[in-house]
């Protein structure tokens, strides 16, 4: 099977129609609705089911005491790469200790845009996801990798070797999405 052709900008996607003015609409939205549903009903299935915002909600806040996140960054060549990351919430912040010999944190040094998700492994409809930038800063004597260790149970260390250095990365929020899908 050929891999799929490059879809460059202003590409017509299939399922999607070209419209007067040079706008690609998906024939459910040009209709008003999504999934079959009446588009006011979509609206409001779409507020109940997500809240943006730049800090973290009361509803979703047992999210940031999660034991693992999905950390996205951008890769050179534009791509997404997605790693599962430990981190730690304190004074407000999510933070990450990073090796720097380790791809993600290359990529948030060139691109330090970003998203964490938070997802509730228990009900998986529900998540928190955190896009921001990544603010970087070294962790020359460890001491902020030792707090995240003593999270996990473990020693960060392990994981370096000799010559790696780590950084602590602090997302600084853009938009946070506090997402629950349950059914109500």
């Amino acid at each position: 099977m050929a891999p799929p052709p490059y879809v460059g900008a202003g590409a017509i996607l299939p399922g999607s129609t070209r419209h007067p003015g040079g706008s690609d609409r998906h024939p459910a939205k040009q209709r008003g609705t999504l999934a079959g549903l009446p588009a006011r009903e979509c609206v409001v299935a779409q507020n109940r089911a997500m809240t943006t915002t730049t800090t973290f909600p009361d509803s979703h806040r047992d999210l940031l005491e999660a034991q693992v996140a999905t950390l996205a960054t951008i890769n050179g060549r534009g791509y997404p790469q997605l790693t599962e990351v430990w981190f730690l919430y304190e004074d407000g912040q999510l933070k990450l200790s990073l090796n720097t010999s380790r791809l993600k944190t290359r990529n948030l040094m060139r691109r330090p845009r970003c998203s964490l998700l938070l997802l509730d492994l228990r009900n998986p409809y529900r998540y928190l996801e955190v896009r921001g930038e990544a603010r970087i800063a070294p962790d020359a004597d460890r001491e902020f990798a030792r707090r995240v260790g003593a999270k996990y149970g473990a020693d960060l260390s392990v994981h370096d070797r000799p010559e790696d250095s780590r950084v602590i990365v602090t997302i600084e929020p853009v938009n946070v999405y506090a997402v629950d899908m349950r059914a109500s």
